[in-house]
């Protein structure tokens, strides 16, 4: 509304699910930038079946389930246009669209009008969760291109920030002494807090009633140990989550983890006396976890303030916006930046949420 845009530009779109919604919701016309060819695939999937859906509801969208029943809102049967491309963070605005992997034949990009769009209409850019280098290169393309009239952005992955220049972008941040953020601390800024993504009150919980739950902290520690001494050469072995560690014995835990970096569980000693003496100290591992915990929002706020930085250095309107409760999701603060100034936009947004304390 401040900006007059009703064209948006979602890059690292995923499925589809934020660009769904502001099409078919809010009746924008909406353009989803994807680099996985598979994702934006399964969006148009997900956009043909919601096409049906409406169909067969005459444009109310899909019952609720809730009772008693909510009066709907008429969604607008008009999907985004999926583009399969990648973000080139160097390219002008009307050029920046690579090819997707896997590859896929060269879709033509539609940004490549005079202005922001193929009409030439100016555009609003959002990026939601948008991984390491994406978002810095979302605010880039934002603040040398007039054709882009503003941006919203939700980073995440700090860890995949390429340092420089993905971080830091303000040049206060650069000229400030003992700024560098080492991977694990960047690390620690986005999966700390994903693993206490029900806030910090539910965490203190699991501490004061000693739940079983904070095992897990430890049985990847001693994971990480003993991948490590198979393989010395593995840097940040990627092992995903297993599910209800806290309830697995810890050999039962390894033999679910160690085959996901190519490990035969087999091969490695589990129940060794050396594995015991390691799972003596969770206490200790809980205590550096909690440690990291306290001081991950401090480098999250240090990575979002360098890019707020950055475009009030250039002169640009904008703000860090907590939008919404953090229990929702750990990535709650949204980059909102406009050509055009925002003031009348916040206060909206501060009534609002006027019953929460920021």
């Amino acid at each position: 509304q401040a900006t007059g845009c009703t064209r948006v530009v979602d890059v690292g779109a995923g499925q589809g699910h934020l660009s769904r919604f502001l099409a078919f919701g809010l009746g924008l016309s909406v353009t989803a930038v994807e680099g996985d060819g598979r994702l934006a695939g399964a969006a148009e999937r997900f956009d043909r079946e919601l096409l049906r859906e409406l169909h067969k509801t005459g444009g109310s969208g899909p019952p609720r389930r809730r009772h008693p029943p909510q009066p709907r809102s008429p969604l607008t049967p008009r999907g985004p246009q999926h583009i399969p491309g990648r973000l080139d963070p160097v390219l002008p605005w009307g050029e920046f669209l690579l090819p997707p992997n896997p590859p896929a034949p060269a879709a033509r990009n539609p940004l490549g009008g005079p202005g922001g769009a193929a009409d030439g209409a100016r555009v609003l850019v959002t990026g939601l969760h948008a991984c390491g280098d994406l978002s810095p290169a979302l605010l880039r393309h934002f603040a040398r291109s007039p054709a882009v009239a503003a941006v919203a952005s939700v980073g995440c992955c700090y860890m995949k920030l390429s340092t420089p220049p993905g971080y830091p972008l303000s040049s206060w941040v650069s000229a400030l002494p003992g700024h560098e953020l080492s991977y694990r601390a960047r690390e620690s800024a986005c999966h700390a807090l994903e693993h206490a993504c029900h806030a910090l009150e539910q965490y203190r919980g699991r501490l004061g009633g000693g739940s079983p739950r904070l095992r897990a902290h430890c049985y990847r520690a001693v994971l990480e140990t003993l991948i490590r001494g198979a393989r010395p050469g593995l840097r940040r072995p990627g092992v995903q989550t297993v599910k209800k560690a806290h309830a697995l014995s810890f050999p039962q835990y390894a033999r679910l983890g160690l085959p996901r970096v190519g490990l035969d569980p087999a091969s490695i000693p589990l129940d060794s006396d050396a594995v015991g003496t390691m799972l003596e100290q969770q206490h200790k591992v809980v205590a550096f976890f909690s440690l990291t915990l306290l001081l991950a929002p401090l480098v999250e706020t240090l990575i979002l303030l360098d890019r707020l930085l950055y475009l009030r250095e250039r002169g640009f309107h904008c703000a860090l916006v907590p939008l919404f409760d953090p229990r929702f999701s750990p990535r709650n603060l949204v980059l909102v930046a406009a050509r055009c100034p925002l003031g009348t936009v916040l206060a909206g947004l501060e009534e609002e949420d006027g019953s929460e304390d920021e």
